[in-house]
Parts: C-alpha cells; structure tokens; sequence
C-alpha cells in the first residue's frame, strides 16, 4: 500500500484517518503505547512526539525529553488536553476503551491498533507511515521484517512443544493462543497452553499444568521476572524447563518486532538468555 495525498486509511476500529499533505497543517503526536512510541521514532518523526507514558523508555536519549501524561492504563487527560495534539496513538490491549472515548471529545485523531500476530506488523507500518508521511521509511521497515521473518524460518529447527509463557505472578497469568505473543512463538513452533480460555491473558493454576508442558517461560513483562523465581515455577510444574524471557522481544509489536524474530530464533535453540 502505498497512498496517496488524496487517500484516507483505517485503522484498527475502523475509522478513517487522513494521508498527511505535504505542507499540511503540524502534526503533534501523544503515544500511550510504548512499542508505538519507539516505532514513531523508527519511522523519522520523533519531533512530532509531544507526549508519552511513562511506560515509553525507547529510545531513551530521544523520549527522555518529551513530556509524560501517566501510564498507559492511568492516563491523565488534562496533561494531553494541554499539550494539544493532533494524533493520539492507543492499542486495545494496552490502553482503556473509556481513555480512548475520552480523547475522542478533543483530540481530531484518536489511532485504535490491535496487532495480533507478527505479520500485522506490515500494516501497522504502512498505516502510520501513511497518517504522518513518513511512507518510504515505513517501506523500509516492512522490508527488514520481511528479512527477518524469512531468517527466522529458514533457521527455524526447533522441536514442537507446549509452553506456559507467565506474564504475572500473585496471582499467575498467561497468554490465550489468539494473542501477539502467542502467535509470536507459534513461529517457533511453540504452541501456547492453554489451548482455549474465555479471556486473553487468563488466570491459571501452576499445578494443573505438572506433567502437561514441556517449558515454562517467564516473561520480563509486564510483571519482571527474575532468576530468584525460576525455582519456584519448576517446582510447582516439575519435568518442563523453566527460563526467562525478554518480553519486550515477545510483545512488542512495531519496529522492535525486526530485533524480535531474531531474538527468538537464537532463543529457541538455546543461544541466548534473557
């Protein structure tokens, strides 16, 4: 896809955003979702950021400097309200349906994005690309995650298991399997348990699952695992390996998702740790 001025783009809710004009009015973009931030940085357009949370730490030297409105579910509007912006980008994971209502009443461009697997990534590039002209950048990315989904499927000799992927403690928490990070590590032929839950990041029972997963993988987020909980998880799931995770690599969609698909090729045959 490759727009043109007098084209309009949807996104994830399906409402129509404008193709930035050459010599069109300031854009002034407030990011609520970390991975976002960073990928708007990616894409040359780090001088329109105007807002973050203070969950958005890459890149560092960059976005220290920009204003903070809260965190990505305790967001303070009055702070955006004040900065003005023209585009606020949010995800349905991530961000509070009524924090995105809300917006909707003063801000022109509220951006909804719900990336569910790894291959959304290409869209989630064209469609910013497109809303903030920045196109031929986003033609690039999509190239080097083309690049690093053929490296990883190329390389990929990794045996079929089932996993557990914690992202919580008190009480544990996982993954459903129509989630990113789900279908992230189905590249890997990873299969996620369990198999089917009524919510997407469930509650489970560790002991349900001794005997009936081959790994455990503990993520760095949102709760930071440690090497101290390690013990801890294998005792209560004996006979499946237990290991840390970056999970920035996992769940982040955006440009980080490039470094990810790498990331999870080595970590798959064991050669790195997180």
């Amino acid at each position: 896809m490759n727009p043109t001025p007098a084209q309009h783009v949807r996104d994830a809710a399906g409402t129509e955003h404008s193709v930035a004009e050459v010599g069109g009015d300031p854009i002034r973009i407030v990011s609520l979702v970390p991975s976002l931030t960073e990928l708007v940085c990616d894409l040359g357009l780090a001088d329109r950021l105007v807002g973050r949370t203070g969950f958005c730490v890459h890149p560092w030297e960059t976005v220290r400097r920009i204003p903070k409105v809260g965190g990505t579910k305790d967001v303070k509007l009055e702070r955006i309200r004040a900065l003005e912006p023209t585009h606020v980008l949010v995800n349905v994971d991530e961000n509070r349906r009524e924090t995105a209502e809300a917006l909707a009443e003063f801000v022109p461009h509220v951006i909804v994005t719900h990336p569910l697997g790894p291959r959304d990534n290409l869209a989630l590039y064209r469609l910013l690309g497109a809303v903030f002209g920045a196109v031929d950048r986003a033609e690039v990315l999509c190239a080097e995650f083309e690049r690093a989904l053929a490296e990883l499927s190329a390389a990929r000799a990794v045996e079929p298991a089932d996993v557990l992927y914690l992202i919580w403690r008190e009480p544990w928490m996982t993954v459903a399997p129509d989630t990113y990070i789900a279908r992230t590590l189905e590249l890997v032929r990873w299969r996620t348990l369990p198999r089917e839950a009524p919510e997407r990041y469930p509650e489970v029972e560790l002991s349900a699952y001794a005997g009936a997963v081959d790994r455990v993988l503990l993520s760095s987020e949102p709760f930071h695992f440690k090497q101290a909980h390690v013990a801890e998880v294998a005792a209560l799931v004996p006979g499946a390996a237990v290991t840390l995770i970056d999970g920035e690599m996992t769940s982040w969609y955006g440009s980080r998702a490039i470094a990810g698909l790498r990331y999870l090729a080595d970590y798959a045959r064991g050669a790195v740790r997180a």
